[in-house]
């Protein structure tokens, strides 16, 4: 908090600078008192440091040395401690524990410690909804204009009004395919799941299997999971799934994909060790030809960039089948978030480089950097420059033609569910030929009527 003496000295600045600017006749724009207010606010923060953790993955860390540096360019006397790491959360786990955790973390969706759902249960983070009430940094509108619409809903993760999350990155997710390959030998890029495993016999024919993914890291198939049973039972489906209803998972839309799973297995399509597989070991095996798909998310271009590939390598997006021609399709949106642990030693400074993320300069910086697509409605305009027009087509599939998905699940109260370990990890049984589709369902149905028994006794 601001003494006394530093308030005074504050108001009597800006009434030094409004009497100059009365003594020549002239008033002061709003956009000139923003900048004074604005070099007052950055002094405040100078000989302060900021501790970023952030976790890194597809989109490298070039970004976040970058902004790091234009950061503390921009507020002088701040210093930026960067730790980047694919296993950040790990690294921070002994420091949360003793309460002494950095000042902002950047995570990916896809992290499986169950240390977010962890700190959001035990409230370790941070309310941020002034942050986004309040104004932007580089315009004097309310910060959450700015993000793509509907988008904050999804940083409600307790349901209780209050938004803990920054969204930061989005991508669709789907299968991912070499469009040279496809186009050199007269492939129709399948509309149904039927033609899809019906490739299944051409890829063998040319040496190749039809379908690969991050084996040790089976979450990858939600890109092409939830959109099915979207497009089967609607939303509705995916929302009972969510929120841990009973036989959400016995549904005929969760039945229905968990069969084209099989299939792809019981008919040999699955490319051979897949299972067994490192998320970057399955991607370099499709870069080279190994296989006709693999799902994933746009990330995936600079996440493999330098990895040897098949020769004329172009980049494909597709949008996951649907069951019948004709039925509404749907794409996965990922969605990574920056979050401020409540025990946070600067947390002013933590909230002042949570909006600096949303300026339009540094979006587009982070585009530049990572090819990333920040959740800003102008943040695709923005890396349209900075990506591959089969990348960029992809986002506008998501935005215009398919229905977009971000799945999220209900955080029961006093309860976290590692869905990776719960959900995923069964349906390598299936990946592998060893578990039916019965099976599955009930081994997942058991897990979710855990979640509703020990979430109804706490409650």
């Amino acid at each position: 908090m601001k003494s006394m003496e530093s308030i005074k000295n504050s108001l009597i600045f800006a009434g030094v600078i409004l009497l100059l600017w009365a003594s020549t006749g002239c008033t002061p724009s709003d956009s000139s008192l923003s900048k004074i207010q604005s070099s007052q606010v950055k002094h405040e923060f100078a000989n302060k440091i900021l501790n970023l953790a952030v976790f890194e993955g597809g989109q490298g860390k070039d970004y976040w040395l970058a902004v790091k540096q234009r950061f503390e360019s921009d507020y002088p006397g701040v210093t930026v401690n960067l730790t980047a790491s694919p296993k950040i959360m790990e690294i921070l786990k002994p420091q949360i524990a003793v309460g002494n955790p950095p000042d902002i973390i950047y995570i990916s969706q896809s992290e499986t410690t169950g240390m977010i759902e962890e700190m959001l249960r035990d409230k370790l983070l941070l309310d941020l909804t002034d942050v986004f009430e309040g104004n932007a940094l580089d315009n004097q509108e309310p910060l959450k204009n700015k993000m793509l619409d509907g988008i904050l809903d999804y940083a409600n993760p307790l349901g209780d009004g209050k938004i803990y999350a920054a969204p930061f990155y989005t991508s669709p997710m789907g299968l991912i395919y070499n469009k040279t390959l496809f186009e050199k030998k007269g492939w129709k890029l399948p509309e149904t799941w039927d033609e899809f495993l019906k490739l299944g016999e051409l890829a063998k024919k040319d040496g190749r299997s039809l379908f690969t993914y991050q084996g040790l890291f089976p979450g990858y198939l939600e890109s092409i999971f939830w959109p099915s049973v979207a497009s089967v039972g609607g939303m509705e489906d995916v929302w009972k799934a969510e929120n841990y209803e009973k036989d959400a998972f016995r549904s005929d839309s969760v039945r229905l994909i968990a069969e084209v799973l099989s299939a792809i297995a019981q008919k040999g399509y699955v490319m051979p060790g897949t299972v067994k597989l490192s998320h970057t070991q399955a991607q370099a095996a499709f870069l080279q030809g190994k296989a006709l798909f693999i799902p994933c998310g746009i990330w995936i271009e600079n996440e493999m960039k330098g990895t040897p590939r098949e020769e004329g390598f172009e980049f494909g997006f597709l949008a996951p089948p649907v069951f019948n021609k004709g039925d509404q399709r749907y794409v996965m949106s990922y969605l990574d978030s920056l979050f401020i642990p409540a025990k946070a030693k600067n947390i002013e400074l933590a909230k002042e480089f949570l909006r600096y993320q949303y300026n339009d300069d540094i979006v587009q910086l982070n585009a530049e950097k990572s090819k990333g697509i920040v959740t800003v409605k102008n943040g695709l305009e923005i890396v349209k420059p900075y990506t591959s027009p089969i990348f960029y087509d992809s986002v506008q599939i998501s935005q215009k033609d398919v229905a977009p998905i971000v799945f999220q699940w209900k955080q029961a109260s006093q309860l976290v569910i590692k869905d990776v370990e719960a959900i995923w990890n069964p349906i390598t049984g299936l990946m592998s030929n060893t578990l039916t589709v019965k099976k599955w369902q009930d081994e997942v149905e058991k897990i979710t009527k855990s979640v509703r028994e020990l979430s109804s006794s706490i409650e």
